[in-house]
């Protein structure tokens, strides 16, 4: 039943998320406005135990200069992951890089773009590193 990657079930917290955005795709489907998956999925995190926190304003920093726009991500989960949630078609190369440049801008490490439109749950897991460059592993359908 499980679509995971190895990469994710070895990092616990992209795991743990994933199972709980697998459960709100198979309860209420795709269809619905993405307002209406981020609102269940809250549901789902508490539930699960896991820690959020939503519409969560990132500093951008520019140079070592924080700029006054700043990036407002969906999710953070456990105090280390973005979770950016999707309702479209396919998820593409404008997603990708929306997570590719938050990471980058903001410092954090991994991030999960997740679109509930498709008919089985996609998503995509992103890692970045200070040191070196970004990595993405996938898995669709």
């Amino acid at each position: 039943m499980s679509q995971m990657t190895q990469m994710d079930s070895g990092d616990p917290r992209t795991y743990a998320i994933l199972g709980a955005a697998m459960e709100v795709h198979r309860v209420i489907g795709p269809g619905f406005l993405e307002a209406v998956y981020q609102e269940a999925l809250g549901v789902e995190f508490v539930a699960r135990g896991i820690p959020f926190r939503r519409e969560v304003e990132l500093p951008v920093i520019y140079k070592e200069h924080v700029l006054k726009t700043a990036y407002r991500a969906d999710f953070i989960c456990f105090e280390s992951v973005i979770l950016e949630l999707k309702s479209i078609a396919k998820l593409g190369a404008n997603e990708e890089a929306q997570i590719l440049n938050c990471l980058k801008a903001t410092g954090y490490e991994v991030g999960l773009v997740v679109n509930f439109a498709e008919s089985r749950l996609a998503y995509k897991r992103f890692a970045s590193s200070k040191s070196a460059s970004s990595v993405s592993s996938a898995v669709s359908n």
